[in-house]
């Protein structure tokens, strides 16, 4: 944690970063943690290494998987990635290589995702004869639309990191030396601003998008309300007019 940038690696480049269940139950700890921690504003999660972001499930123990515990194989993972999807703070996925399978999944549950120009993104499970579990399924569509979604759930292939940013799947694509330093300069410009403003929007966009528009206007008006005696909103508007950065507190 670095001026309330607060980085995850994942680290088992020698298995491509795969995701073991002791690796996600480590990462659902450390994401719980910073949940709370006044300190974090923002979280950038990336990859090891230069090959791979996290190149998927733990092939070994997906090899022990079957129709039994299968189920409870998939919601264990999607259990982590919902709590870096509903996180009161941004998370960015700063995809260094392959992201593949649950790391793409990963990525999908992101806030935001900034890829390097090395980055390649797929969901190859209908190879292994079976289906994502992590969330693939549904959060690919609500991203990229549903006919292209289906495209590379049913093929498995992957695509680059420019056809990536071309069908909306990450928000920039930059060259593998500049990917940290673009995800920090990012996240302090996010940490910037209102703490609590940040938190409502998260709200707003994630809550709001499973609500017809007319549930979703009205949610976001009520967010509006829940701001508008805050001393952020005081100290913003000061500090708007008399033309300097405002000190935020998150109150």
């Amino acid at each position: 944690i670095k001026e309330k940038v607060a980085t995850i690696t994942i680290n088992r480049p020698e298995k491509y970063n795969a995701l073991s269940a002791g690796l996600l139950k480590r990462l659902e700890s450390i994401l719980l943690d910073m949940s709370r921690n006044e300190e974090v504003g923002v979280i950038i999660i990336h990859g090891a290494g230069e090959k791979a972001f996290v190149a998927g499930a733990d092939i070994d123990e997906l090899d022990k998987i079957n129709s039994v515990n299968g189920a409870a194989f998939s919601q264990s993972g999607q259990s982590v990635m919902n709590i870096i999807a509903n996180m009161n703070k941004p998370v960015i996925a700063a995809v260094n290589g392959l992201a593949l399978g649950g790391g793409c999944e990963l990525a999908l549950a992101c806030s935001i995702r900034i890829a390097s120009e090395k980055a390649k993104f797929g969901l190859p499970e209908v190879k292994l004869g079976i289906i994502p579990g992590y969330g693939g399924t549904q959060r690919l569509p609500r991203l990229i639309g549903k006919g292209k979604a289906l495209e590379l759930l049913l093929t498995g292939e992957m695509i680059d990191a420019q056809e990536a940013y071309r069908i909306g799947l990450v928000n920039q694509v930059v060259p593998p030396g500049e990917l940290i330093v673009c995800c920090v300069s990012l996240a302090r410009k996010i940490i910037s601003n209102a703490p609590l403003a940040i938190e409502r929007v998260l709200k707003a966009v994630d809550a709001g998008n499973e609500m017809p528009i007319g549930e979703s206007l009205l949610f976001e008006s009520y967010l509006v309300g829940s701001l508008m005696g805050s001393e952020d909103k005081r100290e913003g508007l000061a500090a708007f007019k008399e033309k300097r950065s405002p000190d935020f507190k998150g109150k």
